[in-house]
């Protein structure tokens, strides 16, 4: 078994992972990296562009694990196409978005090489995405057309609880198997039930370290940090304040609004607009037409039903007052330049009756990530066409990861018990500590570190 890790990154970035078995190849995820513009955000397949490749098979729809797709597919024109067939009904709609990203930031910022595809691209591939169930074995070549002359290795899709259609993959051959995690979330959440991968064995295990780097508190759980966000937001729509919420838009948008559809219902929160982003609304409406083949919470629990959505351009932003305890769930987890997200932290963050609160993962180096490190009352850097901000609004994070905690996936490579486990998906201190808990708890199982674009043998 011969593994390339094609993130150019050697922390979080654009996942894709080249696996040969038997002589087949398939690459598993092919994304982009959030933090960089151009190419530098690629995946390295350059490295692997002269390689003939069976099969594309991708985890979920988040950028940094699909973004690429239509690259990739220009490298490898004959490969099947492989995803859930909940991430079949989601893709396309990520990457015409995606075109129209690329586009908006060549004017703007003059990338010359965006978009790296077009709408008229993506449309002319699309035929050849391929969605299917869940636990499902299939061949990575289609029948008859094997150019081996052999039956190749399969693959099998586990659901992961990360976001809708998000799986673990696993990969047969003759005579070895390989798991690879993808992102993972073992806890229920609010809508989407937990990872279901108890039966999952391999002798080779890729495994996501997000969050090697931090220690789950002592007293805390996701039902406290629901408790206490539902507190505090009841606590500034009192006092008149708005709340934000910035969220991504496949997943943790649609987790917040299944909450404040809870504390609707409950008759906590009385009924009023909730603003949201156009990407967040799609794929609400997607959470809300496929409730029958989630593995899910509240499968009746209609969102768009339950609460009054209303979508908020960015660019309308000025005409809305901010007053009334409004609430914003806006697309946009990093707070980007020319976002919903972006413009409404400059409105709200110097006025002490508002609020913005954090229920997920926001990068150092983005607008969110500075926020958060702010101090209240110090002016700093909030990103190049924002300037200067000062906070003096409310500001408090909560954990609401739709990630495993570190001791989870420590007790998950436990259960699969592979002869080798391979760290992605995490910065270099959290693979760190993954290498030193497994070697410790399991000393049986080899721990591999990879460089970007090497093969490494198995």
């Amino acid at each position: 078994m011969l593994i390339t890790d094609l993130n150019p990154s050697e922390g979080i970035g654009a996942s894709g992972w080249m696996v040969e078995m038997d002589d087949f190849r398939i690459l598993m995820d092919a994304g982009i990296n959030p933090k960089l513009i151009g190419h530098a955000s690629l995946p390295l397949f350059d490295k692997v562009k002269d390689e003939h490749v069976d099969a594309i098979a991708i985890t979920h729809c988040h950028h940094d694990h699909v973004g690429s797709l239509p690259v990739a597919l220009k490298h490898f024109p004959q490969a099947n196409v492989m995803m859930t067939e909940l991430s079949y009904f989601i893709v396309e709609r990520v990457l015409h978005n995606s075109v129209n990203v690329m586009h908006r930031q060549r004017e703007e910022i003059g990338v010359k090489e965006y978009p790296f595809f077009s709408h008229r691209e993506l449309d002319e591939m699309a035929h050849l995405f391929q969605g299917y169930r869940y636990n499902r074995e299939i061949e990575w070549t289609n029948p008859g057309k094997n150019r081996k002359g052999k039956q190749s290795p399969t693959l099998e899709f586990f659901d992961a609880g990360h976001a809708l259609g998000s799986a673990g993959i696993m990969l047969r051959s003759s005579h070895e198997t390989l798991f690879y995690s993808g992102d993972v979330c073992f806890q229920d959440q609010t809508i989407l039930k937990g990872a279901r991968f108890d039966d999952v064995s391999a002798d080779v295990l890729i495994l996501e370290t997000t969050r090697g780097e931090r220690e789950v508190a002592e007293g805390q759980n996701r039902e406290t940090e629901i408790e206490r966000l539902t507190h505090d937001i009841l606590e500034v729509i009192e006092q008149n304040g708005c709340v934000l919420i910035p969220t991504f838009a496949l997943g943790r948008t649609q987790e917040i609004l299944a909450l404040l559809s809870l504390m609707t219902q409950k008759g906590q929160l009385k009924e009023q607009p909730i603003f949201i982003g156009g990407m967040g609304r799609v794929f609400t409406e997607i959470y809300d037409q496929e409730s029958h083949r989630a593995h899910r919470n509240h499968t009746n629990l209609q969102l768009h039903e339950a609460l009054n959505l209303t979508v908020l351009d960015y660019k309308k932003l000025e005409k809305i007052r901010l007053k009334g305890g409004r609430l914003f769930v806006m697309t946009a987890g990093m707070m980007n330049e020319n976002t919903a997200a972006h413009e409404l932290a400059l409105r709200l963050a110097g006025q002490e009756q508002h609020a913005i609160f954090f229920v997920g993962y926001a990068d150092p180096s983005t607008p969110a990530g500075r926020l958060r490190a702010a101090e209240p009352g110090k002016p700093f850097l909030f990103s190049a066409s924002g300037g200067e901000l000062t906070r003096n609004c409310r500001m408090e994070e909560y954990d609401l990861t739709a990630h495993a905690n570190r001791d989870e996936l420590l007790s998950f490579v436990g259960k699969v018990d592979p002869k080798i486990v391979i760290l992605g998906h995490g910065e270099p201190a959290s693979k760190e500590w993954f290498a030193e808990q497994i070697r410790s708890k399991y000393p049986n199982t080899e721990v591999r570190t990879t460089k970007p674009g090497n093969p490494l043998e198995c």
